[in-house]
């Protein structure tokens, strides 16, 4: 009798194996069939940045999996030399972003840090102030993204997607949408969380008060292996660089359920302001013992796909 339940015990396990997609790394796979040229610079951009940082992760159930470095430390990244604050600084340079942040203090220090006291300052203002809009800023110049709407806020690329054909994204519903890499996956969060998709349509259209707080992550692989998984890089995810994981359903598109999408904002009283520092925090029910769920870092206020163009 034991024999038997052991065997069984065996086949199941090797069923489970052969049902249960492989695991895999998303910024090492090879690219995959039919992208564009610059969908792999951006992607590959994005995962050398995730690297740098020591790949933190966020898990598909939202929880968070690894933290090795954050943006106010000393502590070096992976190339050894660089500190994490002074990569955050490089982030708002090299992107053209920091000339429009001229009045927070410590931004002029950034602008060429030199002596201790500039060099305060400037980690000063990277802790301070967030950052993920100049990481995907320069994340775009750096791949070489003709026409991108480089900015210190999300929305500002956003919106140029939502007006201006001219554009390199298109301006898509993130949940009747299939992404892709290259793509930006964006979210309300902050008083404008529980918009969602028609509302933030509402308030690009003037029908109703423009939203101002929002956060975009690229993706850098998207259902890989059939694993029902999407991977986005973004900046200052909880104070780093950050590769998340979505789960996707059979059709590719963002799964609705698991991420508790209701299509409602949530009730009065319960919306939440994000803590100090977490540009990834949205707003939503108080996360607690009793309600674990609202804990996970992937249930958030997705309202945006923006799709990079093919004939660019």
């Amino acid at each position: 009798m034991r024999r038997t339940v052991a065997a069984l015990l065996l086949l199941c396990a090797a069923a489970a194996a052969r049902a249960a997609p492989a695991a895999v790394e998303p910024c090492e796979l090879p690219p995959r069939y039919g992208l564009t040229e610059l969908a792999v610079r951006i992607v590959r951009t994005a995962c050398q940045e995730h690297r740098l940082w020591l790949q933190p992760f966020i898990e598909a159930d939202g929880r968070l999996a690894a933290l090795a470095v954050t943006e106010a430390e000393r502590a070096h990244l992976d190339d050894g030399s660089t500190q994490a604050w002074q990569r955050g600084a490089r982030y708002w340079r090299g992107s053209g972003t920091l000339a429009a942040m001229a009045d927070p203090p410590g931004a002029s220090a950034c602008m060429a840090p030199y002596g201790q006291a500039a060099e305060n300052d400037c980690r000063a203002f990277v802790v301070d102030q967030p950052w993920s809009a100049a990481f995907v800023s320069w994340v775009m110049l750096r791949a070489g993204v003709p026409g991108f709407a480089a900015s210190p806020r999300h929305l500002d690329y956003v919106a140029h997607a939502w007006r201006d054909p001219a554009s390199p994204y298109l301006y898509a519903d993130p949940w009747t949408t299939r992404p892709a890499p290259g793509d930006l996956l964006c979210f309300l969060r902050g008083a404008d969380a529980g918009r969602g998709a028609d509302g933030l349509r509402q308030a690009l259209a003037g029908q109703t008060p423009g939203a101002v707080r929002s956060h975009c992550e690229i993706v850098v692989a998207a259902n890989p292996g059939g694993d029902r998984t999407l991977y986005l890089v973004g900046g200052n995810v909880l104070n780093a660089v950050t590769l998340r994981k979505l789960p996707l359903d059979p059709a590719g598109h963002l799964d609705a359920a698991a991420l508790g999408r209701t299509g409602t904002p949530p009730p009065a009283g319960e919306a939440a302001p994000p803590p100090a520092g977490r540009e990834d925090a949205g707003a939503g029910p108080a996360c607690s013992p009793g309600n674990p769920a609202a804990g996970s870092f992937n249930r958030r206020d997705w309202a945006v796909l923006l799709q990079l163009r093919l004939d660019l």
